[in-house]
């Protein structure tokens, strides 16, 4: 049996980790065989029900889980933690302004940083999914300069996973068929959900489904897609973002399929022209733990024009919280 690794998870009392770690400790993100100690982090006033989402964990009586820690200090959550997923973020309120949400969770993302960067395994993976995640995780970056910059990612694979769906649905083939989904940019409104490059059964999926609904329809469905959960449901998706998590954390750690790739918010290193350092999601492949932007596809006028309007909103949410870098 491999040894223990610990897995810090913020905002462990809310409705997408309440999702997210049950799986997490059965093993469906980090393996079968591999057992895991959960760091849970919670602000004051949450931790009776993160006591009680501790004691439904101990009633599972999972094999591979091996110690759950409750905790307000961030400090005892992420300390020597091997993975960090950032969930807990302050929803976007009525009437508030993007900019005010950036400050106010940039503030909370620059903190944990510090207190990551100081206690933390050095070479911890982190996902950010607390939004806006890719600004979130570029501030988190800029307050751990101990940490692997590429080590800092943001989750775009919920909007991968969403866009395989309604591709899907509108070919009537089997969403295990699709292969090569990807966003490009922000996890916002402005993302790029493309199908160029995909295959659906083998088949281009661009040479299945007429250009106009690809642009018109596929693009703003895939990037509303959370607004309409919210429209149905009352609340924000929780589920389907827990299972993003756990999708892009099993194919960062376990690797990509043979001839398929994924979406990740990572670190810009130039590709496709995007600025460098940015948070920015790419196709990537992954290999023992690592990962790679898929290089050399060529994108129609269209759709680098829309991706450099997601890397200009990139820009402007990292100026708008300059002040908060180390």
């Amino acid at each position: 049996m491999k040894q223990p690794v610990r897995v810090a998870v913020t905002g462990a009392a809310g409705q997408i980790c309440y999702s997210l770690l049950f799986r997490i400790a059965s093993g469906e993100m980090l393996g079968k065989d591999q057992p895991v100690i959960l760091q849970l982090l919670e602000i004051t006033p949450a931790l009776k029900v993160l006591e009680a989402v501790k004691m439904e964990l101990n009633d599972c009586a999972f094999p591979l889980l091996h110690d759950v820690v409750c905790t307000d200090d961030a400090a005892v959550a992420f300390k020597d933690a091997d993975y960090g997923l950032m969930v807990g973020a302050k929803p976007r309120g009525p009437g508030m302004e993007r900019a005010d949400l950036l400050k106010d969770n940039g503030k909370i993302f620059s903190t944990l940083g510090k207190i990551i960067n100081d206690v933390a395994n050095p070479a911890i993976k982190i996902c950010v999914v607390g939004n806006p995640a890719n600004t979130n995780a570029y501030i988190l970056m800029k307050n751990a300069p101990n940490l692997n910059p590429r080590n800092i990612t943001a989750l775009t694979r919920l909007d991968h996973n969403r866009a395989i769906y309604q591709l899907a649905e509108k070919t009537g083939k089997a969403m295990n068929g699709i292969k090569k989904m990807t966003i490009w940019g922000n996890h916002s409104t402005t993302q790029v959900p493309d199908i160029a490059h995909t295959s659906v059964d083998g088949e281009a999926a661009a040479g299945m489904v007429d250009t106009a609904w690809a642009n018109e329809a596929f693009m703003p469905k895939v990037a509303k897609r959370g607004a309409e959960v919210i429209s149905a449901r009352g609340s924000s998706s929780a589920a389907s973002a827990a299972n993003g998590v756990i999708d892009h954390m099993n194919s960062w750690v376990l690797g990509t399929e043979e001839g398929d790739w994924v979406s990740m918010a990572v670190f810009s290193d130039g590709s496709y022209g995007i600025e460098e350092g940015l948070i920015y999601s790419y196709p990537v492949t992954c290999k023992d733990g690592d990962w790679t932007i898929v290089t050399g596809l060529e994108n129609s006028d269209f759709i680098v024009q829309k991706m450099k309007e997601s890397e200009k909103e990139l820009q402007e949410e990292r100026d708008t919280c300059s002040d908060l870098f180390a």
